[in-house]
Formats: structure tokens, C-alpha cells, sequence
């Protein structure tokens, strides 16, 4: 089948990661993708057998999700975005799929609502109608007002056939952080957690015996970096930061510059995962795909949720995985040196749990639950 996932990332990447894991899924069935991107680049994130189109980017003012902003940092005009709606409907109409995905909207991204309901109604339009399906992911940033859960509901009802939602119902039902309606529930299709194959041991033992830090691809880390340098003297284990971002060679410049002889700051790397597996611990926030890897990996774990502005998300999830061994939730506001020391003494001396392997194959079951509703259609 032909399939098109459409996902803009606006502040970290993983809502692109999550996206390109089902690309990779839909691929190895034997499907034609296109993956459209109207986030900033990531080039770290293999795109190999799909075809990838990147709109021009925005990205968020910091938590400030109502303004977007160029790749300048500019604010995005109204001629900006029309140029990204002219080439996502271009490539809507080269494509022509027989499954169409848009990745947290109508849940999220409503200040791109025009730009999707111009591609939802050209999809409703056409010839041969595609399967159209919202992808989402275990947590949701709960809808701030009434009238923005009606949207949603609202757009379910006029474009969609179906919601993915990317978890397992019985560890984080969508209930959790959206109030689901009678009429959404029939929507919904519980795929399990969308992530990779299990990374598996590192071939050249990378990370071994190291405390990982990391902050996901966007530019939100500077507290934990700075708690991570101001922690690494009383450790006796090497530190490895690895910092993301648009453009992290200057951070990461003048962080090494500061970091004591244990520490080794990089920008992020490919084989993050499988270094969690030989890690002595793993500090980062908590969104979904990192969450997912710590549990693969079974690397223990400081979470520090990232909860500027009413961002919830994460630490909804964190305290939910906080309750396993070898997991602690940290937040912000409480982060320091000497609370990152104490959380890390606490997780390393937990007793080591053992890889979760249930519920993660989320990507191909999504890829059979879309096809089996195509073809009844």
C-alpha cells in the first residue's frame, strides 16, 4: 500500500522518531512511505527506503506553542505557511495513499489546524478516499479547556476512521491525561508502545560502567547538564553528555570547557541505545521514546521530567515508571547537584531489573491494524 505519515516536532524529535519507527514498520511490509516532515532538520535519524519530505520548519518560541518561528528564529508569516501547505497538498496529490496518518493532531498541533484541515479535506475529496488515522502517543498534553477536547472530537468525527494510541491500555489508558467521550472511544486502537527492535548489547561495549546524560534532540537541557557537571566529581564513574539540539557545537564547546577530567561531552549519537544497555546510569527527561528505551535496555534510571510553562506529559509518565526498580523521578525545580548525586546513589544500589520485552511491538501492530481496515474499506 501506499502510506503517508505527516509529523511536525516543534520543540524536542520524538514525535518524529515515533513516526519514522512506523515508517520502518510499513516498510518491512512491503509498502511504499513517505514520511512528511515540518519540523527542524534532524539529520541524525535514518530516513533509508522512504521517501522523506521536509516542509520548510518551524519550531516552537521555547513552551510557547502558540508562535512559531522559522529556522531563523524568525516568526513564520502568513506566506511561509502557505508555502508549506502548497507542498505538503503537492505531495499529498503525488503520493495518492491508501493510508494517510497525521501524528498528534487533532490532539495537539492546533495551531497548524489549517495546514491539516486543508490536507484532511483534500484527503475526504478525492477520488479514492484514503484510510485517515490519528497517531498518538501514551500521554497526551491534557486539553487546557473544554472547547479544545470538543476539536478534537469534532475532527474525529468529520475526517478520521481511526486513533492509534501507542500504548499499552492497561499500563497508561488514554483516560489518564484525556477525557475520552463514548463517541471517541469508538475510535480507538490500542497498538501497544511504538518503538524499535530492543537495541541489544553495544559491539564494541560503549558506555560500560558510564552515568549517560542526555536531554533528547531539543535545546531544553541545560539544567540537567549543569547538575550533571556539578554531580560527576563525587561518582567514581566516567560521565558522558550527550547534548542535542539544533545547533550544539557551541553548547557543547563551552561545556567541556567547564566539565571536570571525568566528564565527556558530544553531541548525541546513533548507538545511544545500545549504550544504555552497558550503562551504569542513564539521566534524561522522560519523554515517550526515552522512556521506552530505558525499559528495553533495563539501564537504571534518574528521570527528570520536563515540565516548563503546563507541560504534564512527562511527568505523568515518569511517576508511573518510578515505581519499578532502579527508577527515580527527579523534578525540576528540585534539581540540583546534590539531589542528582542522591537519586543516582539510589537507583545504582536498586536491585537491577530486567528488560521489559511485552507490549513494544506497537509499530507493526499498527501496521496490521491499518491494513486490515483498508481493505474492509
Amino acid at each position: 500500500m501506499r502510506v503517508m505519515i505527516v509529523v511536525t516536532h516543534l520543540l524536542g524529535t520524538g514525535h518524529l522518531a515515533r513516526a519514522l519507527t512506523l515508517a520502518r514498520a510499513y516498510l518491512a511490509a512491503g509498502d511504499d512511505v513517505c514520511v512528511v516532515s515540518g519540523g527542524m532538520p534532524a539529520p541524525h535519524f535514518a530516513t533509508d527506503g522512504m521517501r522523506f519530505v521536509q516542509l520548510p520548519p518551524v519550531r516552537s518560541n521555547g513552551v510557547d506553542f502558540a508562535t512559531l518561528l522559522d529556522e531563523n528564529g524568525q516568526t513564520a508569516g502568513q506566506g511561509f505557511l502557505a508555502e508549506r501547505q502548497n507542498q505538503l497538498l503537492k505531495t499529498f496529490a503525488e503520493v495518492a495513499p491508501d493510508i494517510l496518518i497525521t501524528e498528534l493532531f487533532p490532539f495537539g498541533r492546533r495551531i497548524l489546524k489549517e495546514e491539516f484541515q486543508t490536507l484532511l479535506d483534500a484527503a475526504k475529496s478525492s477520488a479514492k478516499p484514503p484510510l485517515v488515522c490519528a497517531s498518538i502517543r501514551d500521554i497526551l498534553a491534557p486539553p487546557s479547556k473544554p472547547k479544545k477536547a470538543l476539536f478534537a472530537e469534532e475532527m474525529i468525527a468529520q475526517f478520521y476512521d481511526a486513533v492509534l494510541v501507542h500504548s499499552v491500555q492497561a499500563l497508561t489508558p488514554l483516560e489518564l491525561s484525556w477525557p475520552v467521550s463514548e463517541t471517541l472511544t469508538g475510535y480507538l486502537r490500542y497498538t501497544g508502545f511504538v518503538a524499535p527492535p530492543a537495541a541489544g548489547l553495544h559491539p564494541d561495549m560503549a558506555g560500560q560502567g558510564e552515568i549517560i546524560i542526555s536531554a533528547g534532540g531539543g535545546d531544553v537541557g541545560g539544567p540537567i547538564y549543569e547538575a550533571a557537571l556539578a554531580t560527576a566529581t563525587a561518582l567514581d564513574a566516567p560521565f558522558r553528555v550527550l547534548v542535542g539540539g539544533a545547533a550544539p557545537d557551541a553548547r557543547i564547546a563551552e561545556l567541556a570547557a567547564r566539565a571536570p577530567s571525568n566528564v565527556t561531552v558530544q553531541s548525541v549519537r546513533k548507538d545511544f541505545r545500545q549504550m544504555l544497555y552497558h550503562a551504569k546510569a542513564s539521566v534524561s527527561l522522560c519523554g515517550y521514546n526515552t522512556a521506552l528505551d530505558i525499559l528495553q535496555a533495563a539501564t537504571p534510571a534518574v528521570f527528570i521530567p520536563f515540565d516548563e510553562g503546563s507541560e504534564v506529559e512527562q511527568g505523568l509518565r515518569a511517576d508511573a515508571l518510578s515505581k519499578r526498580d532502579g527508577i527515580a523521578t527527579l523534578r525540576r525545580a528540585a534539581l540540583t547537584g546534590e539531589t542528582l548525586l542522591a537519586a543516582l546513589r539510589e537507583v545504582i544500589a536498586a536491585p537491577r531489573r530486567t528488560p521489559d520485552s511485552g507490549g513494544f511491538n506497537g509499530a507493526a501492530t499498527t501496521v496490521e491494524i491499518t491494513h486490515q481496515m483498508r481493505d474492509a474499506s
